[in-house]
């Protein structure tokens, strides 16, 4: 990759967004973050802030940027209601707008632009209405329900019809990596999670409903699948799952991250962090103060709850697996892969590195609950 290739992230702030930024930023590439703050973080990339949903605004905003060769579409608008909100039609017609309001800009202020690439994921085949075919394959049909990914993939491919750009669609599966503030990141939340339990001198029960066989995928490795994509001439028009490589439960999985985290595991005990957690904010708080951690609002570290609620499947008596195929990846020359075990200990290292989490062995784990805690907290 040279100089010569301009990428512009939407959703660079994201979990996915922040990834392909870095690694388009290493590549040597000019990469240009788009969102609706700056970065609020150490970047070389240019950034152009806007709001997607308004058509003036972004156009305003682009008109000055030049030379745009790639598009990398990781922006979403998310109902406050997060689960419920992604079949409501409101949160279908935004982010439709969004897709629609940033290529139409963009096409009136470049006309060197190669390619697009789109995130989806696995509410492409229903998981949020219950359990797929097994593997799921991007030949599979839309599922009856109404979805924003379909909406905007339709209008791509008319868009695309003629045009000089081509698109490929990528479809990760919980998707973890850097990055705060988003509503859909598992890894920090489960990082919060521990830690609180920690503070509270409780153990670390997973809180998760029946056990199912799912998959994930680091954010680092998307990053190369959607660097991959805007290059490999196979990927013009294509659908591609992209996981890790490996399946995992999260009752096998849950002893090991509390290792990570330095937290005793405990039994399992079901229960809705959505209801139970945002009550525990005075807890991060001494968390933070005892740690010398960086002082980001509770809310800012884990924006909603409901999605590892949804991740753990609490509250769902019956198993809900989520395994697609990423065979055709394979055959189009996408082979990368990493142990999702590995994966959650570089990234909850990280954190604790980067002071948004307490270090793992900070303080002994079951300790006392900390005077003047109150003891629902």
């Amino acid at each position: 990759m040279t100089a010569s290739k301009t990428v512009l992230i939407a959703g660079a702030r994201g979990v996915v967004g922040r990834a392909a930024l870095a690694h388009f930023e290493a590549s040597g590439s000019r990469a240009i973050g788009l969102s609706r703050r700056r970065p609020g973080f150490a970047t070389s990339a240019e950034w152009i802030t806007a709001d997607l949903t308004q058509p003036d605004a972004v156009a305003q905003a682009l008109a000055a940027t030049s030379g745009i060769t790639h598009l990398v579409y990781a922006a979403v608008h998310e109902e406050a209601d997060l689960v419920a909100g992604w079949t409501e039609e409101g949160q279908i017609a935004t982010n439709l707008a969004m897709l629609r309001n940033l290529l139409t800009a963009l096409e009136g202020s470049t006309t060197g632009l190669r390619h697009v690439t789109l995130l989806q994921g696995t509410k492409a085949y229903g998981i949020h209405h219950g359990p797929f075919p097994i593997p799921a394959r991007e030949s599979d049909p839309p599922f009856i329900a109404p979805n924003f990914y379909y909406d905007q993939q339709d209008w791509l491919h008319e868009r695309a019809a003629g045009a000089a750009w081509t698109f490929t669609i990528l479809r990760p599966q919980l998707v973890c990596g850097f990055a705060l503030g988003n509503p859909m990141n598992a890894v920090a939340a489960i990082g919060v999670y521990g830690a609180i339990c920690r503070e509270l001198g409780q153990p670390f029960r997973f809180p998760g409903g029946e056990p199912c066989i799912q998959e994930a995928v680091d954010a680092d490795l998307l990053a190369r699948a959607i660097a991959w994509a805007g290059e490999e001439p196979r990927c013009a028009g294509e659908t591609y799952n992209i996981t890790n490589g490996d399946v995992f439960t999260w009752p096998i999985l849950w002893p090991r991250l509390a290792g990570m985290l330095g937290v005793e595991p405990g039994a399992a005990h079901p229960h809705a962090l959505a209801r139970v957690m945002p009550g525990h904010r005075r807890a991060w708080e001494r968390v933070v103060s005892r740690h010398g951690l960086h002082p980001h609002a509770y809310d800012e570290i884990v924006a909603n709850w409901a999605f590892l609620d949804f991740t753990l499947r609490h509250g769902e008596t019956r198993p809900r697996h989520s395994i697609m195929s990423t065979v055709k990846c394979r055959q189009h020359g996408f082979h990368d892969c990493i142990d999702t075990e590995v994966m959650f200990a570089r990234l909850f290292r990280r954190l604790q590195d980067e002071r948004i989490l307490p270090p793992a062995g900070a303080h002994e784990a079951g300790q006392e609950r900390p005077p003047g805690a109150a003891a629902g907290e």
